[in-house]
């Protein structure tokens, strides 16, 4: 009979698993879809370049605030009901935003996007650790974040064509209408326990990091993470580094390859789709060779800020002189070296503290990241409204001015990261 239940237990938590990543993919699509229907956004609410990079970066306003009160949320309210109310409200903004009538409406509409699949990740995480033993953990977690890559994927071409077709309006109330849907699957069949349905659970040993933070307290934990001087290096890395991702992934490179290179908004899709295999191909390799082969994660960073580094030294002194090889090549170790790389950072910030504050020092930390998505895209576009259109689009001038505060910024995460400290031990 028991022996029954456990069979019952591993058939069910994969229904859990795919419906808590489909619904993360979303978090991802939603990041960046920007990029590539900005020229129709630009079009309808006739804005400029500023106002289009403010519509961008509502998204991560929300998103960066919740990251700490999420935790508790999924403590008190429950993760299953955390992540379904979240996900209808991430289904109001989705449709919202299709059917927006300016763009003040547009921008408040973002905003409950971004709210909405901000409480996704740490409740899943919740749920994943009572369903899977403590050794596939990680494995399930980097399954997870490959499907956020598939997110961001479908945010490239896929998109782009899915708007050729029914437009960008009809695209984002098709898209709420399935986040309504996983929704509705969410409440139906996820359970946050094995427990929950009268079955034994697999897991020895839980992760709740949301607890071991409620148990040093919210503010105590927090004071611990930003007291520590080691803290710093990363989470400056971390809000300059991802911050130009975003700028550049996330809006702006869409934009720079259909106008300075002429491409339909289908290629231009294809190349930023780039960014996306970089992230589901370089997570894992990363990870592998900070663990395996370098046993340490030091030199894995500072490797990859010196490698981004060199991509914005590329894309700002031959603007628009690449060619189409080259930008596959920049967009893939965008990917590699902008994105897929903050795994090995999220690892090493974890280990700079005791596991008994590890929610709290993640959820403070990805406060950066998120923070840099939402500065970024609105100062680049004020950079390249400065500059000015020339028959309706950006000159190359404007997009090389924009892009050196982005190599600015790469040049201050590669020296930040120098100073971080070596966190994997040598035993």
């Amino acid at each position: 009979m028991e022996e029954e239940k456990i069979k019952k237990v591993l058939r069910y938590r994969w229904v859990i698993f795919w419906i808590l990543a489909v619904g993360y993919l979303f978090v991802y699509f939603h990041r960046v879809s920007s990029a590539v229907v900005a020229p129709e956004l630009v079009k309808t609410f006739g804005i400029s370049g500023a106002t289009l990079g403010i519509l961008a970066s509502a998204y991560f306003y929300p998103y960066a605030i919740m990251q700490i009160p999420v935790g508790l949320l999924s403590d008190s309210l429950g993760p299953r009901k955390t992540v379904t109310l979240f996900l209808l409200i991430a289904f109001v903004g989705a449709v919202l935003f299709g059917l927006s009538p300016n763009i003040s409406i547009a921008i408040f509409a973002r905003v409950l996007v971004g709210l909405g699949v901000a409480a996704l990740f740490v409740p899943t995480m919740k749920i994943l650790a009572e369903w899977f033993r403590i050794t596939e953990f990680a494995t399930m977690t980097g399954i997870l974040m490959a499907m956020g890559g598939i997110g961001w994927l479908s945010a490239a071409t896929p998109l782009a064509l899915l708007t050729t077709w029914i437009g960008w309006r009809g695209s984002f109330v098709l898209i709420g209408i399935i986040t309504l849907i996983m929704a509705v699957l969410t409440w139906i069949f996820v359970r946050n326990s094995p427990k929950d349905m009268g079955l034994p659970t697999l897991a020895e040993k839980k992760i709740h990091p949301e607890k071991e933070e409620k148990e040093i307290g919210l503010w105590q934990g927090m004071k611990i993470v930003l007291s520590n001087k080691h803290f710093w290096p990363l989470a400056i890395w971390f809000f300059f580094s991802y911050g130009t991702v975003i700028g550049f992934g996330g809006l702006w490179g869409g934009p720079f390859l259909m106008q300075t290179y002429k491409m339909s908004k289908a290629m231009a899709g294809n190349i930023l789709m780039m960014i996306a295999v970089g992230m589901i191909v370089g997570s894992p390799f990363l990870g592998w060779l900070s663990d395996k082969i370098f046993s340490a994660r030091k030199p894995v960073m500072i490797g990859s800020a010196f490698l981004y580094l060199i991509v914005w030294i590329i894309l700002t002194v031959w603007t628009d002189k690449l060619n189409q090889p080259l930008l596959y090549i920049i967009t893939f170790s965008i990917g590699i070296f902008g994105s897929a790389i903050v795994i090995v950072a999220f690892t090493a910030n974890k280990e700079l503290f005791p596991k008994e504050i590890a929610g709290t020092s993640t959820g403070t930390v990805n406060i950066f990241p998120f923070a840099g998505g939402a500065i970024f895209p609105p100062i680049m576009g004020y950079i390249m409204d400065k500059v000015g259109k020339i028959g309706g689009i950006y000159p190359v001038g404007a997009y090389h001015k924009s892009f050196g505060l982005c190599l600015l910024a790469a040049i201050i995460a590669f020296i930040s990261v120098c100073f971080m400290k070596e966190t994997l031990s040598k035993d």
